[in-house]
């Protein structure tokens, strides 16, 4: 039987001088396999690129014996140049690994990395109406429903965006906001 214990969380590593570019290519290949399989939203292989070759460090998987069963991918940066913003743009886990707590476990370790290193006033995610699971696992972690966005996905379901405010700054209208003074650099 497995256990959280034996879930090996860690970002994507893009270097060549200590991975063979095949073996990258082919974590990248298992990220957006797992992800494809699990989320409701088709994406390209360079909606992962773009998130993987910017912020690899927000691109936490979680690693059974090698082999890749789980994964967050997130991004950070700018919103209106007045606060910073996290985003989690996607998540998954193998339907076999579920239960273990590993979505808990990326979600946490993808926090405070947007908080400790990157000093994110807010984070933000959408998430369909009808996942209550997903509903409740990130309400458990302090976030707030803020807005329903109708027919959001491509399947014509409804999302609510939710935020986790993490500085006063979250709760300001960007408008009373002064600009950030640096702002956090993106790589495009």
């Amino acid at each position: 039987m497995v256990e959280l214990s034996d879930i090996e969380i860690r970002c994507v590593s893009l270097d060549t001088s200590l991975r063979s570019r095949e073996v990258i290519d082919k974590e990248i290949s298992d990220v957006e396999a797992i992800t494809s399989k699990h989320l409701s939203e088709p994406y390209s292989i360079y909606v992962y690129r773009f998130f993987i070759n910017n912020w690899p460090d927000l691109c936490l998987l979680a690693l059974n014996e090698g082999k890749v069963v789980g994964n967050i991918i997130c991004k950070v940066e700018p919103h209106r140049n007045v606060r910073v913003r996290g985003y989690i743009g996607m998540l998954s886990v193998e339907d076999e690994f579920r239960g273990l707590g590993i979505a808990k476990k990326l979600i946490e370790e993808s926090i405070l990395l947007m908080i400790n290193k990157y000093h994110c006033d807010e984070i933000t995610l959408e998430t369909e109406v009808m996942n209550k699971k997903a509903l409740k696992l990130y309400e458990n972690f302090g976030f707030i429903r803020i807005k329903r966005l109708f027919r959001y996905y491509m399947n014509r379901h409804d999302a609510y965006r939710l935020v986790l405010p993490i500085t006063e700054k979250s709760s300001i209208c960007s408008s009373q906001l002064p600009e950030l003074e640096n702002p956090v650099e993106t790589v495009y």
